[in-house]
């Protein structure tokens, strides 16, 4: 017989409770995480159709919801509350670790988008406020929804968090300085009180919600499954409000209004996804940086408008809302469906793959 080693000799009872505590907690967060997922893609879902549906009801009944526009503030912020709680510090520090997709698609966003609704704006007759609309949407940071557009298209979801986060925190300073740029010759553009109003309706809410998930991840994760929802309710309630400040000159734009939101929408989308091709960056890489390249924070534009602009340059903001979640959530479910190349790992660039490729084939004669 073999002398007990001090492994043998150790009490049985700790490790063995160790795991078990390690385990019922890891299990506790997969649940949270999979009631987390299953009401994000209802939410993105239903989305659309809330959405559309506000807008119709603000539309035909423009004086039941206007009194919503002295709200439109906190609703935003509640909304961007929401978006903190999903965040966590290591998706701060992928940047560090994989620098290359999150530069080229935060920088892809602030550059693309704003030329691509500048050049719509010029290219279709509208009107100097709905050209600054049209402007301010492709200079707004990505959107909320994005992050769960990804998810479901099969993209790289841990990249949407990272790169709506960085673009937000960088909007109090580029949102403004390029709406200046790009739309102060059709009118006035208050940039710097736009800033101070990013600041509050964005970076602090998104602060607090950040923090409450760091020092409270318990409570938080308990409440995270109902904060799509909130978030939800909260930009229908500002498509609502702008849409009835709005409804004269919907009606009387409507089509062509209409026709310059779809056309900057889907630029977007096609650019975002060639330039993240063109930089070779795998493919969930490229259906994560197209769609946060196409799919903006109208909901963030509307209330700049609507604060320090017009109704009548809100009025694409607002329509663009509800407008990014079709085209969005349609986008996700072509992706999906679609899937990846057989045999292909998704999250391989294409310089692995060309690596990979010649490792594998039979070396020459």
């Amino acid at each position: 017989m073999t002398a007990p080693t001090d492994a043998d000799t150790a009490p049985r009872s700790e490790k063995p409770t160790a795991v078990a505590a390690s385990g019922v907690e890891a299990s506790a967060d997969a649940a949270s995480e999979k009631r987390q997922d299953h009401s994000a893609r209802i939410a993105v879902t239903v989305f659309p159709l809330i959405m559309f549906g506000a807008f119709l009801a603000a539309f035909f009944s423009p004086s039941t919801f206007v009194p919503l526009a002295g709200y439109m503030t906190p609703l935003l912020a509640i909304t961007m509350l929401g978006m903190g709680m999903t965040l966590s510090i290591p998706d701060f520090t992928m940047i560090a670790r994989h620098p290359k997709p999150v530069i080229l698609g935060v920088l892809s966003q602030y550059a693309v988008m704003p030329l691509v609704g500048w050049s719509v704006a010029n290219l279709l007759p509208l009107s100097p406020e709905l050209k600054v609309g049209i402007i301010l949407i492709g200079c707004v940071p990505g959107g909320t929804t994005s992050n769960v557009v990804s998810y479901l298209a099969k993209g790289n979801t841990a990249l949407s968090v990272s790169m709506t986060a960085f673009s937000t925190m960088l909007a109090p300073i580029i949102t403004p300085l390029l709406t200046l740029w790009l739309a102060g010759t059709y009118m006035q553009v208050p940039a710097g009180s736009m800033a101070l109003s990013i600041v509050q309706i964005v970076l602090l809410p998104v602060g607090a919600g950040l923090a409450c998930n760091v020092f409270f991840h318990r409570q938080v994760a308990r409440i995270q499954p109902a904060m799509p929802w909130v978030s939800v309710v909260a930009i229908a309630a500002v498509v609502a409000a702008v849409a009835s400040k709005s409804q004269p000159l919907i009606a009387t734009a409507g089509p062509l209004m209409f026709a310059a939101i779809a056309l900057e929408n889907a630029t977007g989308y096609a650019l975002g996804y060639a330039v993240a091709r063109a930089f070779g960056v795998s493919r969930a890489d490229r259906r994560t940086i197209g769609i946060e390249v196409g799919l903006q924070n109208a909901g963030l534009g509307s209330t700049l408008a609507l604060q320090y602009l017009s109704a009548a340059v809100a009025a694409p903001c607002a329509v663009a809302t509800f407008w990014h979640t079709i085209t969005g959530s349609l986008l996700a479910m072509y992706w999906r469906l679609r899937g990846f190349p057989a045999g292909e790992d998704p999250h391989a660039t294409v310089r692995e793959l060309r690596r990979r490729t010649e490792e594998s084939s039979p070396a020459g004669d």
